[in-house]
């Protein structure tokens, strides 16, 4: 008589475990150096860094109460169980807390996954511009918008030449205004379908497309944008055209298969990351000095240290959204 198979093991319930931001490098910097850096702002800060944005506070002050049961809670009962425990409240800020940064990655990831990427294969694109030009997109925050424009038109344009005929590709787009060792970055990551739909509703599959005609189409339409907006005249674009590498870049050959759940929805997480990862801040006994960035690696040149002062303003004024999201007002 054949043995009949046993039943898989069932997986361990979840337990929920308090985290303890008090013990955190973000939390001890906040709570030790901000009200030192708000009060030098006017005459260390101010006129690199402009005016000091008063909402700014409140983010600090939710992310300083965020997760700590002493600052509120909600009782949580199972139904099944009838065991119950204590859930701290969170800010539920953006850009700062990164706590509820993952928390809002996960559940857009899910989100995508669930409800909006159809089952095709899809590819990470991500367009980035080069030092000279990130300023203007510093001073005129409006041009973020007109930069995810051209990526999704640099997308569209090529799938279209490259099927020979119109289809419309899938893009969820993501505008990130940091690097990683929290200086401004303005750049561009997105979830692409690896090839588009007819006007039929056909799917048109497209395993490649070429990554340098991208960049090349990608720099035309920023460059003429920049121009239509009067920020950059004929002579500074013959400037950029002129050096071997102009800066700009565009990158796709990071693909997921269409069966690969799991990957896609850790790649809209990598999309929605918040500016800082825990794991990536070292600050020194003093609070004096501040290291963050990657590990230092053979494409890579290491953590950054600046001073506690100036890591923070840097986030207030390159990181942190430009207005205040509903959780951050």
């Amino acid at each position: 008589m054949d043995a009949v198979p046993s039943s898989p093991p069932r997986p361990d319930p979840a337990v929920y475990r308090p985290r303890e931001p008090q013990a955190t490098p973000l939390y001890r910097l906040l709570e030790r150096r901000f009200e030192a850096v708000k009060g030098e702002w006017e005459e260390r800060f101010e006129s690199h860094f402009g005016f000091w944005r008063g909402w700014v506070d409140g983010v600090v002050a939710r992310y300083l109460d965020c997760g700590i049961l002493e600052n509120g809670f909600a009782r949580v009962r199972c139904a099944g169980c009838r065991n119950d425990m204590l859930v701290a409240f969170s800010c539920k800020g953006r850009g700062l807390c990164p706590s509820c940064g993952a928390k809002r990655a996960a559940e857009t990831a899910n989100r995508l996954r669930e409800d909006v990427l159809e089952a095709v294969g899809h590819a990470q694109w991500v367009f980035t511009v080069p030092k000279m030009l990130r300023p203007y997109f510093l001073r005129h925050r409006e041009l973020l918008g007109d930069l995810c424009r051209a990526a999704w038109q640099t997308v569209r344009e090529m799938m279209v030449a490259a099927a020979g005929g119109e289809i419309r590709p899938g893009m969820v787009a993501v505008i990130q205004t940091f690097g990683s060792t929290i200086n401004f970055h303005p750049h561009v990551h997105a979830v692409v379908s690896r090839g588009g739909w007819t006007e039929g509703g056909q799917w048109v599959p497209l395993p490649w497309v070429d990554a340098k005609s991208a960049e090349l189409l990608f720099r035309h339409k920023v460059l003429s944008r920049l121009r239509k907006a009067g920020l950059i005249d004929e002579e500074r674009i013959a400037l950029l055209l002129s050096w071997k590498h102009t800066g700009f870049s565009v990158h796709n050959s990071v693909t997921v298969q269409p069966e690969d759940a799991g990957a896609i929805e850790r790649l809209v997480r990598y999309l929605m990351r918040a500016p800082v990862s825990q794991e990536r801040l070292e600050i020194d006994p003093d609070l004096a000095e501040v290291s963050c960035g990657r590990r230092r690696g053979p494409t890579t040149g290491g953590p950054r240290t600046r001073s506690s002062g100036s890591i923070l303003t840097r986030w207030w004024r390159e990181s942190l959204p430009r207005f205040p999201s509903r959780g951050n007002t």
